[in-house]
């Protein structure tokens, strides 16, 4: 039995501006486990095994685009890894998606400056060829706002640029361009899109990503130019004479297909049907190997349940690990997963996913309501000489975990450092080599830490069942 003191509890109420009743069940983690985490974290500091799992997909399945023949060798691999890893329970649930493919893709400059141009067929854009002449928008609001049908017979072409960030926020403006780009093009009349890659480096590396066209459109011919690619069509434009492009693309939508969730779960000492569950996304797009997304979340997370597994007194609860299906094209693997386990969301005591690279990791936090706080606290005491700090308020759950966590189950998110993680994303470029073995490393320890400790609570972190309006 556990007494939680009253000025704890008060203390709890206290910081979280949250009335507290004095015998609320306090959520919070025995001294044994936090006495274990130090050996656990140095462990997980002192092995590759993350690095070699990281570099074992990358390696031997390469590009894994979701519904392709390699994406089935790596559902393969995985199963076989786990296995290999010595995990207790192995299995894979079925998701089910449209099946996108890239045939090939080109474009050029033609006219009197006729040159080649490099670029990338966005995923979910249809094939086709057109050659039309460029008109260039500052930015989406720009396009937007045009006339109706005052772009017919052109080429739609939006330069606008994305900001460096350590938490990845520039993403945000890149992503809507990417995904409402093509559609405002269709309005204004296009015949065919192309954007400013949404990324932060300064090669002639496409970004690729998937899009989406509003209902009731007609989807055109969408692409996205290397960074130095659409500078030099602004170039071009500037000098004030029209410019044409050839853009042709062989891509397209080709029936369904059905991969898996590859699942592996070290059981739990004595509430194993209760699970913390972390996990990356095992599909890829096909430019690169996939290596910081998401080859590295499945490392990273892989590598810190066979850990724990392997200590003398595991946690209490399962540490159930995902490799999650099709993200890429729209989170098939994590809505599947949610729909499966809608009946268990109080069996998982908390979520989270590793999927923003492999970048050291510098902040935590967690959805874990006022009667979780001294957990969460002691949680991120433990992770503290990994120099991770502290920050309520500033995370969110991962995208296959986001879901479930709409459903109603906790989440904890493990910040990684992002700061060059868009010099990568999406291109051919995201290879292991972009890898560090020491912040990897970091990497594990942290969710080795995280799991190990969650999975050792006494109480919850809030996981339950949202009402069917509440979750929509």
């Amino acid at each position: 039995m556990r007494i939680m003191p009253l000025l704890l509890t008060l203390a709890i109420g206290s910081l979280t501006g949250v009335a507290v009743a004095q015998d609320a069940p306090q959520t919070v983690i025995p001294d044994a486990a936090i006495s274990a985490a130090p050996s656990l974290r140095q462990t997980a500091l002192d092995s590759d095994l993350g690095y070699r799992i990281t570099e074992s997909l990358t390696t031997e399945v390469g590009p894994r685009l979701a519904g392709s023949e390699a994406d089935a060798r790596a559902v393969a691999w995985a199963k076989a890894k786990f296995a290999e890893l010595g995990y207790d329970k192995v299995w894979t649930e079925p998701v089910t998606f449209p099946k996108w493919e890239r045939r090939s893709e080109s474009a050029r400059v033609v006219g009197a400056n006729a040159q080649p141009l490099v670029l990338t067929a966005l995923g979910g854009s249809p094939g086709g060829t057109v050659e039309a002449q460029v008109v260039r928008f500052d930015d989406l609001a720009a396009l937007e706002a045009v006339k109706p049908g005052s772009l017919a017979g052109k080429i739609a072409f939006i330069d606008q640029k994305m900001e460096r960030s350590r938490d990845g926020s520039g993403y945000g403006i890149g992503s809507r361009v990417r995904s409402r780009g093509p559609s405002a093009a269709i309005r204004a009349g296009a015949s065919a899109y192309l954007m400013r890659s949404a990324g932060t480096d300064s090669q002639r590396m496409p970004h690729t990503g998937i899009t989406r066209f509003d209902e009731g459109l007609t989807p055109i011919p969408s692409a996205a130019l290397s960074l130095p690619d659409a500078d030099q069509l602004s170039r071009l434009l500037a000098l004030g004479r029209p410019v044409s492009v050839n853009l042709s693309l062989d891509c397209g939508w080709n029936g369904e297909a059905t991969s898996h969730n590859v699942i592996g779960e070290m059981t739990g000492s004595s509430l194993p049907d209760e699970v913390v569950l972390i996990g990356g996304h095992l599909d890829s797009w096909d430019a690169g190997t996939g290596a910081i997304d998401d080859a590295s979340g499945v490392g990273i997370t892989m590598a810190a349940g066979k850990l724990i597994g392997d200590l003398k007194q595991r946690p209490a609860r399962s540490i159930r690990v995902i490799a999650f299906a099709n993200e890429e094209q729209g989170l098939h693997g994590g809505y599947a997963y949610a729909k499966a386990h809608a009946d268990q969301i109080s069996n998982h005591l908390i979520a989270a996913e590793s999927d923003f690279g492999a970048g050291r990791i510098y902040g935590f936090d967690t959805s874990a309501p006022a009667h979780a706080k001294a957990a969460a606290e002691q949680i991120a005491r433990a992770l503290a000489p990994l120099g991770i700090e502290y920050m309520p308020g500033e995370g969110g759950p991962g995208p296959d975990v986001s879901p479930f966590a709409r459903d109603g189950v906790a989440w904890g998110n493990l910040m990684q450092d992002g700061t060059d993680y868009f010099d990568y994303h999406h291109t051919p470029n995201d290879t292991f080599d972009k890898i560090d073995p020491e912040a990897l490393a970091q990497n594990v320890a942290a969710y080795a830490v995280f799991a190990y400790l969650a999975a050792s609570a006494e109480g919850d972190f809030g996981s339950k069942a949202k009402a069917a309006d509440a979750a929509d």
